[in-house]
Protein backbone atom coordinates (compact mmCIF):
# COMPACT_ATOMS: atom_id res chain seq x y z
CA UNK A 1 0.00 0.00 0.00
CA UNK A 2 1.43 3.40 -0.99
CA UNK A 3 1.22 6.11 1.66
CA UNK A 4 -1.28 8.87 1.10
CA UNK A 5 0.13 12.39 1.30
CA UNK A 6 -1.16 14.98 3.72
CA UNK A 7 -2.85 14.85 7.12
CA UNK A 8 -6.03 12.89 7.92
CA UNK A 9 -9.23 14.45 6.68
CA UNK A 10 -11.83 12.57 8.73
CA UNK A 11 -13.10 13.84 12.09
CA UNK A 12 -11.19 12.28 15.02
CA UNK A 13 -12.76 9.46 17.02
CA UNK A 14 -12.35 8.85 20.75
CA UNK A 15 -12.65 5.26 21.98
CA UNK A 16 -13.46 4.83 25.67
CA UNK A 17 -15.33 2.64 28.12
CA UNK A 18 -16.98 2.87 31.51
CA UNK A 19 -15.08 -0.20 32.72
CA UNK A 20 -12.21 2.05 33.80
CA UNK A 21 -14.39 4.15 36.10
CA UNK A 22 -14.62 1.67 38.93
CA UNK A 23 -11.73 -0.64 38.14
CA UNK A 24 -8.35 -0.44 39.85
CA UNK A 25 -5.39 -2.76 40.30
CA UNK A 26 -5.81 -2.52 44.09
CA UNK A 27 -5.54 0.13 46.84
CA UNK A 28 -1.71 0.21 46.89
CA UNK A 29 -0.98 -0.17 43.20
CA UNK A 30 0.11 2.87 41.11
CA UNK A 31 -2.90 2.21 38.86
CA UNK A 32 -5.34 2.74 41.70
CA UNK A 33 -5.89 6.27 40.37
CA UNK A 34 -8.68 7.21 37.93
CA UNK A 35 -7.31 8.06 34.49
CA UNK A 36 -9.49 7.26 31.46
CA UNK A 37 -12.72 8.16 33.25
CA UNK A 38 -11.18 11.53 34.19
CA UNK A 39 -10.29 12.24 30.56
CA UNK A 40 -13.77 11.34 29.39
CA UNK A 41 -15.39 13.51 32.06
CA UNK A 42 -13.06 16.46 31.41
CA UNK A 43 -13.54 16.37 27.65
CA UNK A 44 -17.31 16.20 28.05
CA UNK A 45 -17.27 19.03 30.59
CA UNK A 46 -15.32 21.12 28.07
CA UNK A 47 -17.82 20.36 25.29
CA UNK A 48 -15.13 18.58 23.26
CA UNK A 49 -16.69 15.12 23.11
CA UNK A 50 -20.09 15.08 21.38
CA UNK A 51 -21.68 11.64 20.96
CA UNK A 52 -20.78 11.39 17.28
CA UNK A 53 -17.05 11.48 18.14
CA UNK A 54 -17.21 8.88 20.93
CA UNK A 55 -17.18 5.09 20.50
CA UNK A 56 -17.58 2.56 23.28
CA UNK A 57 -14.76 0.06 23.10
CA UNK A 58 -15.65 -3.55 22.41
CA UNK A 59 -14.07 -6.25 24.54
CA UNK A 60 -11.69 -8.33 22.45
CA UNK A 61 -12.57 -11.98 22.13
CA UNK A 62 -9.80 -14.44 23.07
CA UNK A 63 -9.47 -15.76 19.52
CA UNK A 64 -8.85 -12.23 18.21
CA UNK A 65 -5.94 -11.84 20.62
CA UNK A 66 -4.14 -14.96 19.43
CA UNK A 67 -2.66 -12.96 16.56
CA UNK A 68 0.07 -12.29 19.14
CA UNK A 69 -0.82 -13.71 22.57
CA UNK A 70 -0.62 -17.39 23.52
CA UNK A 71 -3.80 -19.42 24.06
CA UNK A 72 -2.61 -20.73 27.42
CA UNK A 73 -1.93 -17.24 28.72
CA UNK A 74 -5.33 -15.95 27.60
CA UNK A 75 -6.96 -18.94 29.31
CA UNK A 76 -5.06 -18.14 32.50
CA UNK A 77 -6.24 -14.51 32.51
CA UNK A 78 -9.86 -15.59 32.13
CA UNK A 79 -9.46 -18.22 34.84
CA UNK A 80 -7.87 -15.66 37.15
CA UNK A 81 -10.84 -13.34 36.78
CA UNK A 82 -13.43 -16.10 37.15
CA UNK A 83 -11.84 -17.67 40.23
CA UNK A 84 -10.07 -14.67 41.76
CA UNK A 85 -6.80 -16.57 41.88
CA UNK A 86 -4.64 -19.11 40.06
CA UNK A 87 -2.53 -22.10 41.06
CA UNK A 88 0.99 -21.04 41.96
CA UNK A 89 2.48 -22.76 38.92
CA UNK A 90 0.28 -20.78 36.55
CA UNK A 91 1.01 -17.54 38.37
CA UNK A 92 4.74 -18.12 38.04
CA UNK A 93 4.45 -19.15 34.40
CA UNK A 94 2.48 -16.06 33.39
CA UNK A 95 3.89 -13.53 35.91
CA UNK A 96 0.48 -13.01 37.52
CA UNK A 97 -0.40 -12.35 41.13
CA UNK A 98 2.67 -10.19 41.70
CA UNK A 99 2.87 -6.69 43.17
CA UNK A 100 3.18 -5.24 39.67
CA UNK A 101 0.67 -7.53 37.96
CA UNK A 102 -1.94 -8.40 40.59
CA UNK A 103 -5.03 -10.51 40.09
CA UNK A 104 -7.88 -8.03 40.49
CA UNK A 105 -11.62 -8.34 39.74
CA UNK A 106 -11.39 -7.17 36.10
CA UNK A 107 -8.01 -8.72 35.31
CA UNK A 108 -9.37 -10.11 32.02
CA UNK A 109 -12.14 -7.69 31.07
CA UNK A 110 -10.17 -4.49 31.56
CA UNK A 111 -7.13 -5.32 29.40
CA UNK A 112 -9.35 -7.09 26.86
CA UNK A 113 -11.34 -3.86 26.53
CA UNK A 114 -8.22 -1.78 25.87
CA UNK A 115 -7.09 -4.43 23.39
CA UNK A 116 -10.50 -4.35 21.72
CA UNK A 117 -10.13 -0.61 21.21
CA UNK A 118 -6.77 -1.04 19.49
CA UNK A 119 -8.05 -3.84 17.28
CA UNK A 120 -11.05 -1.70 16.34
CA UNK A 121 -8.77 1.28 15.66
CA UNK A 122 -6.85 -0.69 13.05
CA UNK A 123 -10.10 -1.41 11.23
CA UNK A 124 -11.37 2.17 11.49
CA UNK A 125 -8.13 3.57 10.10
CA UNK A 126 -8.05 1.37 7.01
CA UNK A 127 -9.31 4.29 4.89
CA UNK A 128 -7.65 7.03 6.93
CA UNK A 129 -8.51 9.12 9.95
CA UNK A 130 -7.54 9.80 13.56
CA UNK A 131 -8.35 7.56 16.52
CA UNK A 132 -7.60 8.29 20.17
CA UNK A 133 -7.66 5.54 22.79
CA UNK A 134 -6.30 6.82 26.11
CA UNK A 135 -6.79 3.39 27.70
CA UNK A 136 -4.26 1.94 25.26
CA UNK A 137 -0.50 2.05 25.34
CA UNK A 138 0.15 -1.08 27.41
CA UNK A 139 3.52 -1.52 25.74
CA UNK A 140 5.20 -3.97 28.15
CA UNK A 141 2.86 -6.95 27.69
CA UNK A 142 4.48 -10.10 26.33
CA UNK A 143 2.95 -12.95 24.31
CA UNK A 144 2.75 -15.37 27.24
CA UNK A 145 2.99 -13.24 30.36
CA UNK A 146 2.09 -9.98 32.06
CA UNK A 147 4.84 -7.42 32.40
CA UNK A 148 5.08 -3.99 33.99
CA UNK A 149 1.37 -3.42 34.77
CA UNK A 150 0.51 -4.62 31.22
CA UNK A 151 -1.46 -7.83 30.74
CA UNK A 152 -2.02 -7.54 26.98
CA UNK A 153 0.00 -5.51 24.49
CA UNK A 154 -2.53 -3.34 22.72
CA UNK A 155 0.02 -1.32 20.67
CA UNK A 156 1.24 -4.58 19.10
CA UNK A 157 -2.36 -5.61 18.48
CA UNK A 158 -3.11 -2.22 16.90
CA UNK A 159 -0.18 -2.55 14.50
CA UNK A 160 -1.20 -6.09 13.58
CA UNK A 161 -4.80 -4.93 13.08
CA UNK A 162 -3.57 -2.18 10.75
CA UNK A 163 -1.57 -4.78 8.85
CA UNK A 164 -4.62 -7.00 8.54
CA UNK A 165 -6.48 -3.99 7.08
CA UNK A 166 -3.81 -3.69 4.39
CA UNK A 167 -1.65 -0.99 5.99
CA UNK A 168 2.00 -1.97 5.55
CA UNK A 169 4.47 0.69 6.68
CA UNK A 170 3.88 1.80 10.25
CA UNK A 171 5.85 4.29 12.36
CA UNK A 172 5.59 3.63 16.08
CA UNK A 173 6.67 6.51 18.34
CA UNK A 174 6.73 6.06 22.12
CA UNK A 175 7.38 8.89 24.62
CA UNK A 176 6.51 7.02 27.81
CA UNK A 177 9.12 7.31 30.56
CA UNK A 178 9.62 3.53 30.32
CA UNK A 179 11.02 1.71 27.30
CA UNK A 180 8.53 -0.15 25.08
CA UNK A 181 10.12 -3.58 25.53
CA UNK A 182 7.04 -5.55 24.47
CA UNK A 183 6.56 -3.65 21.21
CA UNK A 184 10.27 -3.91 20.42
CA UNK A 185 10.09 -7.66 21.09
CA UNK A 186 7.32 -7.91 18.47
CA UNK A 187 8.77 -5.73 15.71
CA UNK A 188 12.51 -5.32 16.28
CA UNK A 189 13.38 -7.08 13.00
CA UNK A 190 10.41 -5.91 10.94
CA UNK A 191 11.64 -3.70 8.07
CA UNK A 192 8.20 -2.16 7.64
CA UNK A 193 7.96 -0.91 11.23
CA UNK A 194 9.94 2.16 12.30
CA UNK A 195 10.24 2.37 16.09
CA UNK A 196 11.32 5.45 18.04
CA UNK A 197 11.36 5.36 21.84
CA UNK A 198 12.23 8.28 24.12
CA UNK A 199 12.55 6.93 27.67
CA UNK A 200 14.39 7.54 30.92
CA UNK A 201 17.85 5.96 31.07
CA UNK A 202 18.48 3.50 33.88
CA UNK A 203 14.80 2.93 34.64
CA UNK A 204 12.84 -0.33 34.53
CA UNK A 205 12.67 -2.41 32.30
CA UNK A 206 16.34 -1.52 31.73
CA UNK A 207 16.07 -2.16 27.98
CA UNK A 208 16.21 0.26 25.06
CA UNK A 209 19.93 1.00 24.89
CA UNK A 210 20.92 3.51 22.22
CA UNK A 211 23.02 0.83 20.50
CA UNK A 212 20.02 -1.48 20.13
CA UNK A 213 18.78 -0.72 16.61
CA UNK A 214 17.36 -4.08 15.47
CA UNK A 215 17.71 -4.23 11.69
CA UNK A 216 18.22 -0.49 11.66
CA UNK A 217 14.59 0.50 12.05
CA UNK A 218 14.84 1.24 15.78
CA UNK A 219 15.85 4.54 17.38
CA UNK A 220 16.23 4.13 21.13
CA UNK A 221 16.81 7.40 22.95
CA UNK A 222 17.48 6.87 26.67
CA UNK A 223 17.43 10.36 28.19
CA UNK A 224 18.79 11.52 31.57
CA UNK A 225 16.89 12.58 34.66
CA UNK A 226 15.55 16.11 34.45
CA UNK A 227 14.85 15.81 30.70
CA UNK A 228 13.13 19.09 29.81
CA UNK A 229 10.92 20.64 27.13
CA UNK A 230 13.87 22.15 25.24
CA UNK A 231 15.57 18.78 25.02
CA UNK A 232 12.38 17.11 23.84
CA UNK A 233 11.94 19.82 21.19
CA UNK A 234 15.45 19.07 19.92
CA UNK A 235 14.68 15.33 19.67
CA UNK A 236 11.35 16.07 18.02
CA UNK A 237 12.70 18.43 15.38
CA UNK A 238 16.10 16.87 14.71
CA UNK A 239 15.21 13.19 14.86
CA UNK A 240 11.58 12.12 15.30
CA UNK A 241 10.05 14.26 12.55
CA UNK A 242 12.89 13.71 10.01
CA UNK A 243 12.92 9.96 10.67
CA UNK A 244 9.15 9.59 10.29
CA UNK A 245 9.14 11.80 7.19
CA UNK A 246 11.96 9.79 5.61
CA UNK A 247 10.22 6.52 6.43
CA UNK A 248 7.00 7.76 4.73
CA UNK A 249 4.61 5.63 6.81
CA UNK A 250 1.16 4.48 5.82
CA UNK A 251 0.17 4.94 9.47
CA UNK A 252 1.56 6.44 12.67
CA UNK A 253 0.96 5.01 16.14
CA UNK A 254 1.95 7.32 19.00
CA UNK A 255 2.16 6.01 22.57
CA UNK A 256 1.69 9.16 24.63
CA UNK A 257 2.51 8.03 28.16
CA UNK A 258 1.97 10.76 30.74
CA UNK A 259 4.68 9.65 33.17
CA UNK A 260 7.46 11.82 31.69
CA UNK A 261 6.07 15.01 33.27
CA UNK A 262 7.54 16.50 36.43
CA UNK A 263 4.65 15.50 38.70
CA UNK A 264 4.73 11.78 37.98
CA UNK A 265 5.74 9.65 40.98
CA UNK A 266 7.34 6.80 38.99
CA UNK A 267 9.84 8.71 36.85
CA UNK A 268 12.34 11.52 37.21
CA UNK A 269 11.87 13.44 33.97
CA UNK A 270 10.87 17.09 33.83
CA UNK A 271 8.58 17.66 30.85
CA UNK A 272 5.48 19.79 30.83
CA UNK A 273 2.39 18.58 29.01
CA UNK A 274 3.15 21.13 26.29
CA UNK A 275 5.91 18.81 25.04
CA UNK A 276 3.45 15.97 24.51
CA UNK A 277 0.88 18.16 22.79
CA UNK A 278 3.50 19.65 20.48
CA UNK A 279 4.56 16.19 19.31
CA UNK A 280 0.94 15.08 18.87
CA UNK A 281 0.38 18.08 16.61
CA UNK A 282 3.67 17.74 14.73
CA UNK A 283 3.11 14.08 13.76
CA UNK A 284 -0.44 14.60 12.54
CA UNK A 285 0.42 15.91 9.03
CA UNK A 286 2.84 13.05 8.31
CA UNK A 287 0.28 10.32 7.58
CA UNK A 288 -3.39 9.99 6.76
CA UNK A 289 -3.75 7.32 9.44
CA UNK A 290 -3.00 8.33 13.02
CA UNK A 291 -3.61 6.38 16.21
CA UNK A 292 -2.78 7.97 19.57
CA UNK A 293 -2.67 5.79 22.68
CA UNK A 294 -2.24 6.53 26.37
CA UNK A 295 0.31 4.60 28.44
CA UNK A 296 1.95 5.32 31.76
CA UNK A 297 0.99 8.10 34.13
CA UNK A 298 0.35 7.74 37.84
CA UNK A 299 -0.65 11.17 39.15
CA UNK A 300 -4.40 11.53 38.49
CA UNK A 301 -4.27 15.28 37.90
CA UNK A 302 -1.29 15.32 35.55
CA UNK A 303 -2.64 12.36 33.55
CA UNK A 304 -6.17 13.77 33.26
CA UNK A 305 -4.94 17.20 32.22
CA UNK A 306 -2.36 15.89 29.74
CA UNK A 307 -4.55 13.32 28.02
CA UNK A 308 -7.50 15.74 27.78
CA UNK A 309 -5.15 18.18 26.07
CA UNK A 310 -4.14 15.44 23.63
CA UNK A 311 -7.77 15.12 22.56
CA UNK A 312 -8.10 18.90 22.28
CA UNK A 313 -5.01 18.91 20.03
CA UNK A 314 -6.41 16.14 17.83
CA UNK A 315 -9.86 17.67 17.44
CA UNK A 316 -8.71 21.27 17.11
CA UNK A 317 -10.27 22.57 20.32
CA UNK A 318 -8.87 25.65 22.04
CA UNK A 319 -7.41 25.03 25.49
CA UNK A 320 -8.49 27.95 27.71
CA UNK A 321 -6.28 29.63 30.26
CA UNK A 322 -8.86 28.94 32.99
CA UNK A 323 -11.17 25.97 33.01
CA UNK A 324 -14.93 26.37 33.24
CA UNK A 325 -16.51 25.34 36.51
CA UNK A 326 -17.74 21.96 35.27
CA UNK A 327 -14.22 20.91 34.25
CA UNK A 328 -12.73 22.30 37.46
CA UNK A 329 -15.22 20.23 39.45
CA UNK A 330 -13.97 17.08 37.71
CA UNK A 331 -10.41 17.81 38.81
CA UNK A 332 -11.38 18.85 42.34
CA UNK A 333 -13.22 15.55 42.69
CA UNK A 334 -10.05 13.49 42.27
CA UNK A 335 -8.09 11.92 45.11
CA UNK A 336 -4.52 10.62 45.27
CA UNK A 337 -4.62 8.65 48.48
CA UNK A 338 -1.45 7.23 49.95
CA UNK A 339 0.92 9.64 48.22
CA UNK A 340 2.38 12.95 49.37
CA UNK A 341 1.34 14.64 46.09
CA UNK A 342 -2.29 14.11 47.05
CA UNK A 343 -2.06 15.89 50.40
CA UNK A 344 -1.95 19.50 49.23
CA UNK A 345 -2.22 19.70 45.43
CA UNK A 346 -1.52 23.13 43.91
CA UNK A 347 -4.50 25.13 42.72
CA UNK A 348 -3.47 25.11 39.05
CA UNK A 349 -4.03 21.34 38.97
CA UNK A 350 -7.72 22.18 39.39
CA UNK A 351 -8.08 25.30 37.29
CA UNK A 352 -5.95 24.72 34.17
CA UNK A 353 -4.98 22.05 31.68
CA UNK A 354 -1.79 23.61 30.35
CA UNK A 355 1.39 23.45 32.42
CA UNK A 356 3.88 26.27 32.51
CA UNK A 357 6.64 25.41 29.99
CA UNK A 358 9.64 23.62 31.46
CA UNK A 359 12.36 24.78 29.15
CA UNK A 360 16.05 24.70 30.02
CA UNK A 361 19.53 24.04 28.79
CA UNK A 362 20.08 21.25 26.29
CA UNK A 363 22.71 19.12 27.98
CA UNK A 364 25.72 17.93 26.08
CA UNK A 365 24.91 14.23 26.38
CA UNK A 366 21.41 14.76 24.97
CA UNK A 367 22.71 16.88 22.08
CA UNK A 368 25.43 14.33 21.32
CA UNK A 369 22.93 11.45 21.24
CA UNK A 370 20.65 13.34 18.88
CA UNK A 371 23.61 14.16 16.63
CA UNK A 372 24.66 10.50 16.50
CA UNK A 373 21.21 9.27 15.67
CA UNK A 374 20.65 12.04 13.13
CA UNK A 375 23.81 10.93 11.33
CA UNK A 376 22.28 7.48 10.96
CA UNK A 377 19.53 9.07 8.89
CA UNK A 378 21.79 11.32 6.84
CA UNK A 379 24.34 8.60 6.13
CA UNK A 380 21.72 5.99 5.28
CA UNK A 381 22.49 3.67 8.18
CA UNK A 382 18.80 3.42 8.97
CA UNK A 383 17.94 1.21 5.98
CA UNK A 384 14.38 2.24 5.29
CA UNK A 385 13.24 0.23 2.26
CA UNK A 386 12.08 1.99 -0.87
CA UNK A 387 8.43 2.97 -0.88
CA UNK A 388 6.32 1.39 -3.62
CA UNK A 389 4.86 4.01 -5.91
Amino acid sequence: MSPSPGPPTKAPLFIGSEIYRGSTYGPRHPLRVPRVSTVIDLCRAMGWLPPEHYLTSPRAKPEALTIWHDHAYLDALQQAEAEGDLPDALKRRHNLGTLSNPIFPEVWRRPATAAGASLLAGELLADGGIVYSPAGGTHHGMPDHANGFCYLNDPVLAILSLRRAGVRRIAYVDIDAHHCDGVEHAFRDDPDCLMISVHEAGRWPFTGAEADIGRGQIFNLPVPRGFNDSEMALIRDRLILPAVTTFAPDAIVLQCGADAVTEDPLARLDLSNNAHWALVAALRPLSQRYLVLGGGGYNPWSVGRLWSGVWATLCGAEIPGRLPRAAEDVLRGLEFTGHRMGRNPPDHWFTTLRDAPRTGAVRQDVAAMVARQSRRLVEGRAPFPAVAQ
